[in-house]
């Protein structure tokens, strides 16, 4: 069993969903960025992504464009994500790079394989890489005990599902709506669809990304979901702080409060 498999067996076992949380490296600086992903492992994330920021992030809304910006403008490198890699994976927890392919096809597909995985990664996100085209990856990423996880969207064919999960490792993400990254007044009502769609190809655990942004939301995941996935939450605490400090205490508390909410028990009335 690999890392990511035995966190989703320890939190089913626990009766929740694996808390997911992403931020980009570098972000708001090198030292700040490590600051706020211990911050939200210490808050109660289960697993970490670290986003390689990159200069066209189809995938990503304006609030995770920003972010990406700025730590860009700050000149973080490849080499610098990978530090951060090492430092979050040294908590303890497992940790993801978040990437688009582009980089990794400019740093080298084989050396990029073997330095994530002497950092400490758990696994390798790849949002825009299809699995026609993932054969050179997936055997980087096998020879290095590195996870590959693919996406899929509300849109996958049946015949689309089966062959996302059969070159995914780890988990398979799911993403609840078509369009960007960013958070939503409510998580798409097609994500459960999906979720189960997934279940009848794969026995492999589920998390469900784009949109939560809450601990009601992702309580309602927790409900269909094996993961529950967060981003622009987090990187909001940072961007609207008016401290560095400020921020990373915004992060940390947002952990535990959505780390209480993907639970599966009745959540009970709220109270303010």
């Amino acid at each position: 069993m690999t890392a990511l498999g035995a966190v989703f067996a320890r939190t089913r076992a626990d009766g929740r969903a694996a808390l997911v949380g992403y931020l980009p490296a570098g972000f708001p600086d090198q030292a700040g960025g490590v600051a706020a992903l211990r911050a939200m492992v210490e808050g109660g994330v289960d697993v970490v992504e670290v986003g390689l920021p990159y200069s066209d992030p189809l995938m990503d809304g304006p609030t995770i464009q920003q972010a990406v910006d700025l730590a860009r403008r700050g000149g973080t490198t490849t080499p610098q994500v990978l530090r951060t890699v090492e430092e979050v994976a040294a908590l303890g927890v497992p940790t993801l790079v978040m990437t688009y392919w582009n980089p990794v096809e400019r740093y080298g597909v084989e050396r990029f394989a073997r330095d994530a995985a002497a950092a400490g990664a758990a696994g390798v996100i790849t949002p825009d890489l299809t699995p026609e085209e993932a054969g050179p990856w997936l055997a980087a990423a096998g020879g290095h005990g590195l996870d590959p996880v693919f996406l899929v969207a509300p849109t996958s064919t049946d015949a689309r599902l089966e062959t996302v999960a059969q070159v995914t490792r780890g988990f398979v993400y799911a993403a609840s709506t078509l369009g960007v990254t960013g958070a939503r007044q409510r998580v798409s009502d097609r994500a459960a669809g999906l979720v189960a769609r997934v279940r009848t190809v794969t026995d492999l655990p589920v998390g469900v990304g784009l949109g939560v942004s809450d601990a009601a939301q992702a309580h309602e995941v927790a409900a269909y979901a094996d993961g529950v996935i967060v981003g622009s939450a987090f990187v909001r605490r940072l961007l609207d702080a008016a401290t560095p400090a400020e921020g990373v205490e915004g992060v940390r508390a947002l952990a535990a409060d959505l780390a209480g909410g993907a639970r599966r028990e009745s959540r009970g009335p709220d109270v303010s």
